[in-house]
């Protein structure tokens, strides 16, 4: 695959706060101080919010003199780069900022089921060298991870394995992301509290990041996305369902990292009798994800194994299929709406195997219509995924990079650890990406 420049996805993703900020939100974050002014300035830079000193000051609501002293700092420790130039509206042309060297970069892999997609991303989210390998997650990470480590190797062997500064994983279960593990995951035998992030970095020996693929999903989608849309709820609706939640430009976890949980909400008929993994009945998981349909259009004597047998189906206008499918899409719509009214995102965006169907997106898009108080739908937008299945792979390593300058700030006489540590970029919410 071509790679891909964060700055050539300028046209999807307003990295200036210059546009009107959203109803009920703000462009700016709160001014912060100290080491935590650079902590958010590499984060920023980082997860390609940010890429000049300007933009670094709106969205920071902090001076430009104290802004530039603190790019200089950076600069001067080897954690900022400077490169190049873009025009500006105004007065001098504007030197463009990245995170780290220009040639540095994280490996990363979103994982499902059967296989796993791999690739480098780049500070600010260039993603380049993907490909699909094998990956059979019910081997369990004894097995499957050494196979995908080699993968990942490869990768930075040929990119350079001197210049790889970070590791990312997306897995399809619930991830306690400070002990790097997964934590009570179904379909997923032998991966309950492995401690994958230590043995990823006892491999590769750089820092590690393990988190939830649908958490991935929202990040990677979130670093393309125009600046002022600071509140969004990712859904990805594969096998199985999860969501990520952006609230005011930062991923929410929750007060245990279970926000956006909603594949165990239960549904008002259709459903009621089926038992889903978490021990209830009539779950979401059960009538709206791709393993519920491939359950559903097996019952009603159509030959399918996998999700991917039921889009080829809807995609060839399958009468059975093409009417599970925009069932599936009006539950999924009516959980949605719920926490659309209760949230007031700027934006609802799909991504998963069966985001590619147009019946399905087009029956959410109609129930969030439908369900949801006008004011909150005035200007929500309802899309698929831009980054469509490069966004968990993007975020996972964007996670891994955000860890890795965070480490870099602490060991470079920043007091990064004494704000939370190196891990307080994905583990923490108060930072804007992470």
């Amino acid at each position: 695959m071509t790679e891909i420049s964060a700055r050539d996805r300028k046209s999807t993703k307003g990295v200036s706060a210059k546009g009107t900020a959203s109803k009920g939100a703000t462009s700016k974050s709160p001014a912060p101080k100290g080491a935590t002014l650079a902590t958010r300035v590499l984060e920023l830079v980082a997860s390609g919010q940010a890429s000049s000193r300007a933009e670094l000051a709106q969205l920071l609501g902090a001076a430009a003199s104290t802004i530039s002293l603190t790019v200089a700092e950076l600069v001067e420790r080897g954690l900022l780069a400077e490169e190049g130039t873009q025009s500006s509206t105004g007065g001098r042309p504007r030197r463009v900022l990245r995170a780290g060297s220009t040639d540095e970069y994280a490996v990363a892999a979103d994982v499902g089921g059967r296989h796993a997609r791999i690739g480098v991303v780049l500070p600010g989210g260039g993603v380049g060298d993907v490909a699909t390998v094998p990956f059979e997650i019910a081997d369990g990470p004894e097995a499957a991870l050494p196979r995908l480590a080699e993968h990942l190797e490869t990768l930075a062997q040929q990119r350079g394995r001197d210049r790889l500064r970070g590791v990312g994983l997306s897995l399809p279960g619930p991830v306690d992301v400070t002990a790097g593990a997964v934590v009570l995951p179904s379909r997923m035998p032998g991966w309950n509290r492995f401690p994958v992030a230590a043995w990823l970095e006892e491999r590769f020996g750089v820092p590690a990041v393990v988190d939830n693929d649908a958490n991935c999903m929202a990040v990677g989608e979130q670093s393309v996305r125009p600046a002022e849309h600071r509140q969004s709820i990712t859904v990805k609706i594969g096998s199985a369902i999860g969501a990520g939640v952006i609230a005011d430009g930062h991923l929410y976890r929750g007060a245990t990292g279970a926000a956006g949980d909603i594949t165990h909400i239960r549904i008002d008929g259709g459903g009621a009798d089926v038992p889903c993994s978490c021990g209830n009945t009539g779950c979401l998981e059960t009538v709206a994800s791709g393993a519920a349909l491939v359950r559903i259009l097996r019952e009603r004597g159509l030959d399918v194994t996998s999700p991917e047998d039921v889009v080829r189906l809807a995609g060839d206008a399958d009468p059975e299929a093409t009417r599970a499918v925009r069932r599936a899409g009006d539950h999924l719509g009516q959980v949605l709406a719920a926490n659309v009214n209760f949230f007031n995102p700027d934006a609802v965006y799909l991504g998963g195997i069966l985001s590619t169907l147009e019946p399905f997106v087009a029956a959410v898009r109609s129930q969030l219509y439908e369900s949801c108080h006008p004011l909150v739908t005035e200007h929500l937008t309802i899309e698929r995924a831009v980054l469509g299945a490069d966004a968990g792979l993007v975020g996972a390593g964007l996670f891994a990079l955000q860890r890795a300058l965070a480490r870099a700030l602490g060991e470079a006489g920043g007091s990064a650890a004494r704000a939370g540590g190196p891990d307080r970029f994905p583990a923490v919410t108060p930072l804007p990406r992470s």
